[in-house]
């Protein structure tokens, strides 16, 4: 965006040289015009023809750029490219210049120059020349738009020639539609811009009251908070309705000299803020694409009713006004992107200092676990929580959804569980609690899966409940069989009460627990078949004479390698318990942070 901003700047100060060069000047102004637009304006060829009634024929007067020779230096009327821009009295623009054949199709061969753009040059309504402009490449919509001007400028050099009163009324109005393409590049902010546009428009027709209303293509609707009287109150019509809305429906221009002739213009405005609108003019602002982006309208003129001079110079400006639009709204969008993506960043520092930093050391249990959110910020959720000398709370859950929503809902989670293990010893209780608690916080809008592993360090037992998860996988260290622990219930926090019922086990030197959330198990590869409990439950059994950390890296490698295209598409957390003693030992808080036995 900078750097288009920046070629539009050089555009724009190539034209106010070229405005000066126009005033101070006669007839040089006019031959030198090939040359500005080959210097300045990227044209690779340039040339000026004239038009000479006597013979009906244009004559090539004056060309810069690339060389190249016509076999002839002139086009009678309906010849070629030249002749048929003078007859028709029509703008060409990249145009192959093979496709006039003949002349057209050897002078492309010889210079290499494939696509021609061609504006007559008209005077009172009678063809003065035409000028040619040759390039290698299609030229852009902006060059285009600059090349345009560059014809009015040329007609309004020739219109001095015939009549200097004519000319100077011409050259002006270029001047201020230099002067306003000046100033619409002047900002990027949106607001800032639209008072811009709605003051050059206002100042130059003359008109007394104005609107600019910007396409809001997702709601189908136009929206303004740049109207003269209204005080930035911000006004919405459906695309359709009124006289705005049906300009950005089709695209007319609507100009009358009395509002309430038209049967679809909407009254009500005059009546809230106690106006009377009589002349109206409304056109489209349209993107170099064609789309329309917006509307401005124009009310009761100073002069009685809007002239064609005041449409025509509104029809220019317009494509001005849709760039600066476009610029602003890629400014906008961009800022609200870094201020989304900071406060998001700032949102994942906060919910990372809510999960705890590393794994608590427990003699005779290594622990290991991975967090990996597919956003910002997720909606997973672990813990590890401390409720006695000897006792160890392991939480693993997974709100639904993902995103913002996800994770403030995890933080009520995670607070909501810390103040009831600090008065519920029942792990039925707590998860009921947990439940009518969520249920009533978000009334069924969003839910979550939860295991609760309650672990005696002293005797090597686990009583757990599982609401709704991911069925946790217990591998025992002997054998290698495989055990899921499925007794519970239901998710958390989708019904106003559910009952849970709790499951023990006896944990056992060498066995190992991984838990994960469905980030792991729903990893599917190419062909929608699931990663799934049971193969994570085998790679597991595999590794199971490992560390605890070497079995997570061994997972997330054997999942990455399962599917390397759906890997971001969900929040993952996998924590792996590993029974390493029939040690016992009491559960401490160490210095550093860590939960230690002592």
């Amino acid at each position: 965006m900078l750097r288009a901003k920046t070629q539009t700047k050089n555009y724009v100060d190539a034209f106010a040289g070229a405005v000066t060069s126009f005033a101070d000047t006669d007839e040089d102004a006019l031959a030198a015009l090939p040359a500005m637009l080959s210097e300045d304006f990227d044209a690779d060829r340039a040339e000026l023809w004239l038009w000479d009634e006597a013979s009906g024929s244009c004559y090539l007067t004056n060309a810069a750029g690339m060389e190249g020779r016509h076999r002839l230096d002139y086009a009678p009327a309906d010849y070629g490219a030249i002749g048929k821009i003078a007859y028709n009295k029509e703008s060409i623009e990249n145009i192959v210049l093979a496709t006039f054949g003949g002349e057209a199709q050897d002078f492309a061969r010889k210079t290499g120059l494939t696509f021609v753009s061609g504006y007559p040059l008209v005077v009172k309504g009678e063809v003065a020349g035409v000028l040619a402009i040759y390039s290698r490449t299609e030229a852009s919509e902006e060059l285009l738009v600059w090349w345009r001007i560059y014809a009015q400028m040329s007609s309004a050099r020739l219109q001095n020639v015939l009549a200097s009163q004519e000319k100077d009324r011409l050259i002006n109005q270029l001047s201020v539609l230099f002067e306003a393409t000046r100033l619409l590049n002047s900002t990027l902010d949106l607001t800032e811009l639209l008072e811009m546009i709605l003051k050059i428009a206002r100042t130059e027709v003359k008109a007394d009251r104005g609107s600019v209303f910007l396409v809001d293509h997702k709601h189908n609707e136009l929206w303004s908070i740049v109207a003269s009287g209204l005080d930035h109150q911000e006004i919405r019509i459906p695309v359709g309705e009124g006289v705005a809305g049906r300009v950005a429906k089709t695209g007319e221009v609507i100009n009358v000299e009395d509002a309430y002739t038209l049967g679809f213009f909407d009254p009500r405005f005059d009546q809230k803020f106690n106006y009377r609108t009589k002349s109206l003019l409304s056109l489209p602002i349209r993107h170099h694409s064609g789309h329309i982006v917006g509307v401005i309208q124009l009310l009761n003129s100073q002069d009685g009713s809007f002239s064609p001079a005041n449409i025509d110079f509104l029809s220019r400006l317009t494509g001005h006004m849709a760039l600066a639009l476009e610029n602003a709204r890629q400014h906008r969008d961009s800022l609200e992107k870094q201020r989304t993506e900071k406060e998001l960043a700032l949102a994942r520092a906060i919910q990372r200092s809510l999960l705890p930093e590393s794994p608590p050391i427990v003699p005779g249990y290594d622990i290991a676990v991975l967090n990996d959110p597919c956003f910002e910020v997720g909606g997973d959720y672990f813990d590890f929580l401390n409720l006695g000398p000897q006792s160890l709370l392991l939480v693993v859950a997974d709100v639904e959804g993902k995103g913002v929503s996800s994770a403030l809902v995890m933080s009520n989670l995670q607070a909501t569980l810390r103040v009831l293990v600090m008065h519920l010893h029942s792990l039925e209780v707590l998860a009921f609690s947990l439940n009518e608690m969520l249920y009533n916080d978000t009334k069924s809008g969003k839910y979550l899966s939860v295991f609760l592993g309650l672990v005696d360090t002293r005797r090597n037992i686990m009583h757990y409940i599982n609401a709704g998860h991911v069925p946790p996988v217990l591998i025992r260290g002997k054998s290698g069989d495989i055990r899921l622990l499925e007794e519970g219930g239901t998710v958390i926090g989708l019904f106003p009460t559910a009952d849970y019922k709790r499951g023990s086990i006896k944990l056992e030197s060498g066995d190992v627990l991984a838990c994960c959330t469905d980030g792991i198990t729903e990893i599917a590869d190419e062909h929608g078949h699931e990663y799934g409990t049971l193969r994570l439950a085998e790679r597991v059994r595999r590794n199971r004479e490992k560390s605890a950390q070497a079995i997570v890296d061994a997972v997330l490698t054997d999942v990455s390698g399962y599917s390397t295209a759906s890997m971001n598409v969900d929040d993952k957390v996998l924590m792996v318990m590993k029974v390493t003693s029939e040690e016992s030992g009491e559960l401490e808080i160490g210095s550093s942070g860590d939960r230690v036995i002592g």
